[in-house]
């Protein structure tokens, strides 16, 4: 058996909360960790630049707004606005002397900021109408990026990010990127695996399925959610920090318009709400997909001899990437953590089916 349990005796609650009880799961960490800290051995640079390193920066972004999504229950489709904010606040400080490691923590707090300010008047309304609030504030902080040269420098400008500096050592290789990349990941999907099992998490999760029944229990939710506003401000602000300076290495408006916040939101919905596993699953099928589809299909046409003109072959992997998306969902509509979580509880009494019965 895979997860094998004999023998495992939770005596006391520190261990039945521990994050990886089961010593499987905890020793496929371990191989998981070793791999990504062998990451620039294993892999090409190719694969290491435009494949990992970006999935990593957009899975911490996708971790961010599950967080508010997921855990707390509240639409938000303005999370580009919000890693623009951090993005852009990171930059001019790391330009005006700021140290690096101060400038991406500045970011995160004036996203913060900017995201709790506009929750006061957002998380006056629910549903539907919150949706819309926060869509608004998607495209107020694209107008204000773009028209505020103080900012952006114009609606065309695009804004040089310094290089990435820790400790006053410029880090200028792709390996030394890489590391500091996967540290803000590894960082937040600990942040994420903790707050699952606090007491601040499961006042999110009451907020999320009936914020009157958790008033009645003593659980503010406005408190709460502005909380989880906040927290997924300054997770958000940061990764668009990291996406500029660890993949960018420069900042435009277009980088994180609208269309930006709904590719976010769709990594959420595929990986699954609520699910830190999905998270990083999610954003690979929607980051990654697309380009080894493309690949694949025009591997395909050539060893088949078919002759596909050229606007044909750019739209066919986009219907078939869509039909993909729908595929998943219909199969389980709770994302690909789900998926993951069904084939772990038929693993748990493999071979044994019956025990569940």
């Amino acid at each position: 058996m895979f997860y094998r349990r004999a023998g495992i005796f939770h005596t006391n609650y520190q261990a039945d909360r521990s994050l990886f009880p089961i010593p499987f799961e905890r020793n496929a960490m371990f191989v998981v960790f070793a791999i990504a800290l062998a990451a620039p051995w294993i892999f090409s640079s190719l694969a290491l630049t435009s494949y990992i390193r970006p999935w990593l920066i957009w899975t911490s972004a996708v971790l961010g707004l599950n967080l508010i999504l997921g855990w707390a229950g509240q639409f938000h489709f303005g999370y580009a606005a919000i890693m623009a904010i951090g993005a852009y606040a990171s930059v001019h400080a790391t330009r005006h002397g700021v140290p690096w490691e101060i400038a991406i923590v500045l970011g995160g707090l004036t996203a913060t900021v900017v995201g709790v300010v506009f929750a006061f008047a957002a998380l006056r309304v629910k549903g539907l109408y919150l949706a819309l609030s926060t869509l608004a504030l998607q495209f107020v902080m694209d107008w204000v990026i773009s028209h505020v040269p103080a900012i952006s420098g114009g609606v065309s400008a695009t804004l040089q990010a310094p290089p990435m500096k820790l400790l006053g050592q410029a880090i200028t290789s792709e390996a030394g990127t890489y590391y500091v990349v996967l540290a803000w990941t590894i960082l937040v999907a600990l942040f994420m695996l903790n707050l699952r099992r606090s007491a601040l998490g499961r006042a999110l999760v009451a907020v999320r399925e009936k914020d009157y029944a958790a008033a009645v229990i003593g659980v503010q939710s406005f408190y709460y959610k502005l909380v989880a506003f906040a927290a997924s401000a300054f997770i958000g602000g940061v990764s668009g920090a990291m996406l500029v300076f660890g993949f960018y290495h420069a900042v435009t408006p277009e980088q994180f318009a609208v269309n930006v916040s709904i590719e976010l939101l769709a990594m959420v919905i595929v990986g699954g709400l609520g699910s830190i596993i999905g998270s990083f699953l999610g954003t690979a099928f929607i980051l990654l997909l697309p380009g080894q589809m493309n690949a694949l299909i025009a591997w395909g046409a050539k060893a088949l001899g078919m002759d596909i003109g050229v606007e044909a072959l750019a739209h066919i992997p986009h219907m078939v990437y869509g039909a993909a998306i729908i595929v998943v969902l219909l199969i389980e509509p709770m994302g690909l953590g789900k998926l993951y979580g069904n084939l772990r509880n038929y693993l748990m009494v493999w071979p044994f089916g019956y025990a569940r019965k």
